[in-house]
């Protein structure tokens, strides 16, 4: 599949797992602006195999706030070799393993402990690069 052409499909929150903590004040600005919005302007990407969410912790916890049971997310093969983790600035070295235990284990990482780039062509991109921008209404998330 095609990193450029995913399509978004309602997950199950309830299926998700997360690798990471969110951070507490960027969930409460994060949630503001969908309220005043009233859409989820991103869908969150996730990992086909292990329903691990590779981007979007905060998206899926404000869908969660607000008594949600699905979200949009675009669906990937998390192994593919373009899909590169990172560690953030001054955090420690973080791999893909690391990413998937946290998330099967239920023992996450902290906050921004992973960057999840994309490789596209020779350029690297942060994976926001293939979450086009999908703006589904709020009254349309069961």
């Amino acid at each position: 599949m095609d990193l450029l052409e995913l399509k978004p499909r309602l997950v199950r929150l309830d299926e998700l797992r997360e690798h990471e903590h969110y951070i507490p004040e960027h969930l409460e600005e994060l949630l503001s602006e969908i309220l005043s919005d009233g859409v989820l302007k991103r869908p969150i990407l996730v990992d086909e195999r292990t329903m691990t969410i590779i981007d979007g912790h905060h998206r899926y916890n404000c869908m969660k706030r607000l008594g949600k049971r699905y979200i949009p997310a675009y669906l990937v093969d998390y192994m593919r070799e373009e899909i590169v983790v990172e560690p953030w600035d001054g955090k420690p070295p973080v791999t893909k393993e690391d990413v998937i235990r946290a998330a099967l284990t239920g023992k996450r990482l902290p906050p921004k402990s992973s960057k999840h780039m994309v490789r596209i062509g020779d350029e690297l991109h942060h994976v926001t690069y293939i979450e086009r921008e999908d703006p589904t209404p709020l009254d349309r998330i069961p």
